[in-house]
């Protein structure tokens, strides 16, 4: 299922509208303990990086598959041969991911779809303990260049009430700004008491 109002523009433009390393640095994405996984990798704006920096091998879906094409190929360029690109329904199928396979998951501009705690769910699911849900999104409070509808882009505080419905994650900051478009928020996983391991 393709989330609601997420075409995307033209490569150029659309990497012009994030501080990428930025972001990352912001939300301490490296080093990770494990794979990556990531929701949404467009035209692999964030991949690319994350797997240069970790050189953790990053698990980069999309529904769109031009999306996982360009992502591809962009790697190659690259010499990036940690990023695995794949065209999956993760809402639909989930990540087909073994439990608790990575350090890290990157849900970014992504958690407007119609099912942001089922995708926080099976999110925090493929992510081991102590390692981190990095989320970032488009304000709602300001005018941006692109974005969902505002009457459907979460707030931070809407995202931290979804990951509170998801027992194993907990925020590890409060929603920090990333100018100019974008908040972002770190969460980790941690073991819930009395929860079987699996």
């Amino acid at each position: 299922m393709k989330y609601r109002e997420s075409g995307m523009p033209e490569q150029e433009y659309w990497e012009t509208l994030f501080d990428i390393e930025g972001i990352l640095d912001a939300l301490a994405i490296d080093p990770t303990t494990g794979p990556v996984a990531e929701l949404g990798c467009g035209y692999g704006t964030f991949t690319l990086p994350v797997a240069r920096r970790t050189g953790a091998t990053v698990h980069a879906y999309d529904i769109d598959p031009q999306m996982v094409e360009t992502t591809r190929l962009r790697a190659d360029e690259l010499g990036l041969s940690n990023v695995h690109a794949s065209q999956r329904d993760v809402c639909a199928d989930g990540f087909g991911l073994p439990n608790g396979s990575c350090g890290a998951a990157l849900l970014f501009n992504i958690l407007h779809g119609e099912h942001p705690v089922a995708m926080l769910r099976e999110t925090a699911r493929v992510v081991a303990d102590g390692g981190a849900v990095a989320v970032i999104h488009w304000r709602s409070d300001i005018a941006t260049p692109r974005g969902p509808n505002k009457d459907i882009r979460p707030s931070p505080e809407q995202i931290i009430a979804w990951a509170r419905e998801v027992p194993e994650l907990s925020v590890e900051s409060s929603a920090v700004l990333l100018l100019p478009w974008h908040f972002g928020i770190r969460f980790t996983k941690h073991s819930v008491a009395g929860q079987a391991a699996e």
